[in-house]
């Protein structure tokens, strides 16, 4: 049902099924159920001025990438080419930073499965991404903030969007262009279009040039997010959601998330008859996230941050969870333990994934389980037909598979006298920081004045803590009521949201995670910029180093603090380690 037609946020279609899937849970007579809306600036195609190249090869008016900039751009062609596992966002902040005036993305059949269950996706299908890179989720113009009417920012360029027009492009179009003049590319560059030429100079040759318009309209949407809860007897809750809307039919972008969600909330809505769950379960059917998951990041940011630490012990995305087989995870490493030891690919949290905003700017430890392989994502051609066929007409096995793993996890989470979280899990992350460092400890001092030895004492101190908190637990008498509580407590508190860098401002760096987030304050930016050492001195910049160096130490550190718990506690482990 939701993926029989297209439905956008604030399409007709779309609001018709955010009211049918309000109505479903309130059939399963939940403790509460209700909506939340808001506003955000979407960019929608202007189907009136949908171009052409050359006038000679037709473009769909619905291909486009949201958020792309605006106007026109004419020129000789110029390809630079980004390979697999980029984000359309990232290639053209690549381009635009290497001086494209404009980019043209395409599905290359070198890129695509070579199955024949797969051919349906050929050299006439364009596909479609966001293009928010900076900021990622989210409405680009309140960053860090909710997006309502009385609050919005004024109408001025996001530092989130980028500053080049990009449409979307079939494999066709692009053999058409890159078959007109030029010397041979490069192997490596050539995939399996069958003419593929670099044309560097002003020009295609003969005088004929590229004019690139894009002309889409940013205009405020009523975005609808929708919630149904089941009350447990502890003030805590795990959150599962799923995107509902999708540009395209969104078989896999929205249709089996939306489906998964639904089961599961009827699934334990039928369970609590039977007993009752130590916690809450919040059940969310989101808004917008084809736009960069708005729906959820807006949601976050409505006052929710300085609460949920305490109160949400999980969030599980359920978009996309249904590709193909193979099996990975996106994941905390504090959920790692729930998992089934047969789900051996294990991945970081990424941008563009529905769990990445409750890690990366909650503070709420987060997964989400998705089967690969699906080249039909972002295209007209993602159908429940389609998706049927790449499964050989497993979809309901599959599907019914993937959500008792995941009702498992939950069970576990809303059951167990201690939330099962591994608190030792970043110790490990920060010991391979250290080690790093280590290796250039003695140039890092010598030739530079920067000594390394705060960051190691605040790694050994969150270690320690991380250990004698773990051990606590393991010897404690966990059925009593109020022993369980207390340790659940610091849990929640002191481990993922001490992570979130308090050194920088969630309006200019949204995502303050040290270690999931974006930006000059993480531990990938830090030893990204420690490598310089060795591979290119000139560009090692010693003051920012010292900053980084800063920032990431000081978090770790009170990140430490904050699992020791008391003061007394934190001055004797000070003193004895420095």
């Amino acid at each position: 049902r939701v993926s029989r037609a297209d439905h956008p946020p604030g399409s007709s279609e779309g609001t018709v099924l955010a009211s049918e899937v309000l109505g479903r849970f309130r059939k399963l007579q939940m403790d509460h159920t209700w909506t939340e809306s808001l506003d955000a600036t979407l960019q929608v195609p202007d189907v009136d001025s949908a171009g052409r190249v050359f006038e000679q090869i037709p473009l769909n008016p619905s291909d486009y990438c949201p958020y792309s900039a605006t106007g026109n751009y004419t020129v000789g062609a110029q390809e630079m080419r980004v390979g697999g596992g980029v984000s359309f966002a990232e290639k053209v902040w690549l381009a635009e930073r290497n001086g494209g005036g404009g980019a043209l993305i395409y599905p290359d059949p070198a890129d695509l499965p070579q199955d024949p269950r797969r051919l349906g996706l050929n050299a006439h299908t364009a596909v479609s991404e966001h293009l928010q890179v900076h900021l990622g989720s989210g409405d680009p113009f309140t960053p860090g903030f909710p997006s309502f009417n009385l609050s919005r920012f004024p109408p001025i360029p996001s530092s989130g969007l980028p500053l080049i027009p990009a449409l979307p492009i079939t494999a066709t179009v692009a053999a058409k262009l890159l078959q007109l003049s030029g010397p041979p590319c490069p192997p490596s560059w050539r995939g399996r279009l069958p003419y593929v030429r670099c044309v560097l100079g002003p020009d295609f040759g003969s005088g004929r040039r590229v004019r690139l318009s894009v002309q889409n309209l940013m205009t405020p949407v009523l975005l609808n997010n929708i919630f149904s809860s089941l009350e447990g007897r502890e003030p805590q809750y795990v959150i599962l959601g799923a995107q509902r809307d999708s540009l395209g039919p969104g078989a896999v972008k929205s249709g089996v998330g939306t489906a998964i969600l639904l089961e599961l909330a009827r699934t334990f809505s039928a369970m609590v008859k039977n007993f009752s769950p130590r916690r809450s379960l919040l059940f969310v059917s989101w808004d917008a996230g084809d736009f960069g998951n708005v729906g959820a990041t807006e949601w976050l940011e409505q006052g929710y941050l300085s609460m949920l630490h305490l109160k949400a012990v999980a969030y599980f995305s359920l978009d996309q969870a249904i590709m193909d087989d193979h099996l990975s995870a996106s994941t905390s490493p504090l959920l790692v333990d729930l998992l089934d030891a047969a789900i051996r690919q294990m991945k970081p949290l990424y941008l563009n994934s529905g769990a990445y905003s409750f890690t990366a700017f909650a503070g709420v430890p987060a997964m989400e389980l998705r089967f690969t392989e699906y080249p039909f994502l972002n295209t007209p051609l993602d159908t429940v037909p389609r998706l049927q066929e790449v499964l050989g007409g497993r979809l309901g096995v599959t599907g019914r598979s993937l959500a008792e793993l995941v009702g498992e996890m939950v069970l576990r989470l809303v059951h167990d006298h201690i939330l099962p979280l591994r608190i030792t899990s970043y110790a490990q992350t920060v010991l391979q920081l250290s080690a790093q460092l280590n290796k250039h400890s003695a140039e890092l001092q010598q030739s530079r004045g920067v000594s390394p030895q705060w960051l190691f004492s605040a790694r050994g101190d969150y270690s320690r803590a991380a250990e004698t908190l773990q051990r606590a637990i393991d010897y404690s008498d966990l059925h009593d009521p109020n022993t369980a509580r207390f340790y659940n407590t610091r849990i929640m508190k002191q481990v993922e949201y001490y992570f979130l860098s308090q050194y920088v401002s969630a309006m200019e760096t949204p995502f303050r995670h040290v270690i999931h987030g974006r930006g000059n304050h993480t531990l990938s930016a830090l030893t990204e910029h420690l490598t310089l050492l060795t591979s290119d001195p000139g560009r090692f910049d010693e003051n920012r180093f010292r900053r980084q160096l800063a920032l990431f130490t000081w978090t770790l550190q009170g990140a430490a603090n904050a699992l020791n718990g008391d003061v007394w506690s934190i001055r004797h482990t000070q003193l004895h380690t420095h």
